[in-house]
């Protein structure tokens, strides 16, 4: 990466740019000296001079353009198949986290329930399952998010795992945080507990635990364990580059 590319991201703090830009995760493709797509995961970020080039090379549902002029470009491109929709990104201080309260999360986990680490066994378990791939779906071998990530999951009876909060991407000194809950055990207080232990162990460990938000639910989540809003932005849904028929999580 140069400085150069690194400047066309400017004020796009997030994990999972940075992933691209350090080449920890995703892609990074260039389009000349002043045009760059970041892409990692379900997200395409297009950053600088908007070039149609860029948007036709996307490959993900969502996309972020990060400068005046790729709205135009996406919808010059893709028309009606690019639906746009607001996000929110979030921020918050890592020494202003009320450490107490999230703790009560965790302590607040229904009997029966239980909050263990994703080992090797759990990373599959959840590869499985559709409700849950993106916890780790960003990785491409369960070694690789063992040695990288980061993430715990709400087990019920007999093991298996019914919430879950993960690194989504991994970049220097911070992840992207992915919380997901299987639809029959939702309002539980589930997708706080594990997201509450996520927290507590990156900030035990000097990592920012970054959060995007995708929808006012995941907002509304984002509040509770002690994130503020920082502002929204419009990101643009294409439905016919969707490759993972699974949803893509709260964030």
């Amino acid at each position: 990466m140069t400085d150069k590319i690194a400047e066309l991201f400017a004020g796009w703090e997030s994990p999972m740019v940075q992933a691209c830009l350090q080449g920890r995760m995703g892609k990074l493709t260039r389009w000349g000296e002043d045009s760059a797509l970041a892409s990692i995961g379900d997200f395409c970020f297009l950053a600088g001079r908007p070039v149609p080039e860029l948007v036709a090379q996307t490959a993900a549902p969502i996309l972020v353009p990060c400068g005046g002029g790729w709205s135009e470009q996406i919808k010059a491109i893709l028309g009606e198949r690019a639906l746009p929709f607001t996000r929110y990104a979030t921020q918050h201080a890592p020494e202003n986290f009320d450490r107490r309260r999230l703790f009560t999360f965790i302590t607040s986990v229904p009997q029966g329930f239980s909050i263990r680490p994703i080992d090797k066994e759990i990373y599959f378990t959840l590869m499985e399952k559709e409700w849950a791939r993106d916890l780790c779906g960003c990785f491409e071998r369960a070694e690789e998010f063992l040695e990288q990530g980061l993430g715990f999951v709400v087990t019920a009876g007999g093991g298996l795992p019914v919430a879950g909060a993960a690194s989504y991407a991994v970049c220097a000194g911070a992840i992207e945080i992915e919380i997901d809950t299987r639809p029959d055990y939702r309002r539980m207080g589930l997708a706080s507990a594990c997201g509450a232990k996520l927290i507590l162990e990156c900030l035990k460990g000097g990592i920012y635990p970054g959060w995007d938000a995708h929808d006012s639910r995941s907002v509304s989540l984002a509040q509770r364990l002690g994130y503020q809003l920082d502002r929204p932005y419009t990101a643009y849904w294409v439905e016919e580059k969707v490759r993972k028929r699974w949803p893509s999580g709260i964030n």
